[in-house]
């Protein structure tokens, strides 16, 4: 039995077909364009890694190598600036205390205007007939008087200058004793010798202090007790000298021992230490009382 469909049912159904399966050819189907793909990732989503740009490696700069180098040798340079340093302030520091002094000096002569040199037969304490004594205080007079007598004062190798209204004369002990002891050295007694008799000169009757001084390292022998021991030992052994070998009173001299509380500049180098280490005589203005 066969079945015979209508020929415009049979077209029908041969373009439906055609528009259901899409093909290429169908004359009815309508060309569409391709949408081009963005790699743009939408806003809150990160780029995948491979997308971004790489940036090249930065340079990183290459560090000194200490490895070669002898920690020794910069320690023991660095003590060595350091004790070169140190020499160098403290020599700075005696420069500028002798500079000050001078000026000092210059300053009060110039203020008393008293003459430079003393009349024949005169000493510190005897005024001049130039002198105007009414327009000086007592302070201003007594540093003038002194300063006068200080010029005067010939004494090679030991180093004075005017403190105020005294007179301070610096000798160092290693001058005048062994080390460590308050014995006088041959050398040390001829710069005493030498000392009373300028200070006989040019301070007759003047009040002279004795005062020992030391720095500031351990004591080697163990016969002194303390720093202050040893000063007032080598204090006591220039009075003896002054009082039995010149023409010095014992009326005149009174001893100080400082020991080590008064140093002139620091003890931090041999210098300066070896300068600490001294005595000094100091001429007060003020007068023993004795025959003119």
């Amino acid at each position: 039995m066969s079945i015979h469909f209508p020929a415009a049912h049979v077209c029908a159904l041969i373009l439906a077909l055609a528009l259901m399966v899409g093909c290429s050819n169908n004359p009815f189907r309508t060309a569409t364009q391709a949408t081009p793909i963005s790699l743009t990732p939408p806003p809150g989503v990160a780029a995948p890694a491979h997308t971004l740009q790489q940036s090249p490696p930065a340079l990183t700069a290459q560090q000194p190598s200490y490895s070669n180098v002898d920690g020794r040798q910069l320690e023991a340079t660095l003590v060595r600036s350091r004790q070169e340093s140190q020499l160098m302030q403290d020599e700075i520091g005696v420069l500028r205390e002798q500079l000050a002094s001078t000026s000092s000096q210059l300053a009060q002569t110039r203020t008393t205007q008293l003459p430079q040199s003393l009349p024949p037969g005169g000493n510190a304490a005897t005024p001049t007939a130039t002198q105007p004594q009414s327009l000086l205080s007592p302070a201003l007079m007594q540093a003038g008087l002194m300063q006068a007598g200080l010029v005067q004062l010939s004494l090679p190798g030991v180093e004075s200058r005017l403190d105020g209204t005294v007179v301070r004369l610096e000798i160092p002990s290693d001058r005048l004793f062994e080390s460590g002891s308050a014995s006088l050295l041959p050398g040390g007694a001829a710069i005493l010798t030498q000392t009373s008799a300028e200070l006989t000169r040019v301070f007759p009757r003047h009040f002279i202090g004795i005062e020992g001084h030391i720095d500031t390292e351990p004591l080697q022998n163990a016969s002194w007790g303390s720093p202050h021991q040893l000063t007032a030992a080598r204090a006591s052994a220039v009075f003896d000298f002054f009082t039995s070998r010149t023409s010095l009173r014992q009326g005149q001299l009174f001893l100080v021992a400082h020991g080590s509380n008064h140093p002139v500049v620091s003890n931090a180098t041999a210098a300066g230490r070896a300068k600490n280490r001294r005595i000094e005589l100091v001429i007060y203005a003020e007068q023993a009382a004795g025959p003119d």
